[in-house]
């Protein structure tokens, strides 16, 4: 990215509508949290946490080459790798046609 293309500092400010057939999961994690701040912190965590996952799935492994193919790192002290899968496509767009 050049200085020209950067992005400034600004904030993101985001605002959505989910249902609970767009993503059962997240959307049942999310409502238990009265609308505001604690409901925002947690979708915030959740997209800090899907994001190191996501990146922990592309880190190199041992001999410092990346996974390739099928190949599937062992996970880290933590880190449930089916859990990480689902964070990482809770904010995938749908797929024109897809059924929930």
């Amino acid at each position: 990215m050049t200085t020209k293309t950067r992005p400034n500092d600004e904030p993101v400010r985001l605002l959505f509508e989910m249902t609970r057939d767009d993503n059962p999961r997240l959307y049942d994690d999310l409502i238990r949290f009265n609308k505001g701040t604690k409901r925002v912190n947690r979708l915030r965590f959740l997209a800090h946490e899907g994001l190191l996952a996501q990146l922990w799935m592309l880190a190199p492994v041992g001999n410092g080459m990346p996974v390739m193919g099928n190949a599937v790192p062992p996970a880290p002290p933590g880190v449930n790798p089916v859990a990480a899968r689902h964070t990482n496509h809770a904010f995938d767009a749908p797929t024109v046609g897809e059924e929930a």
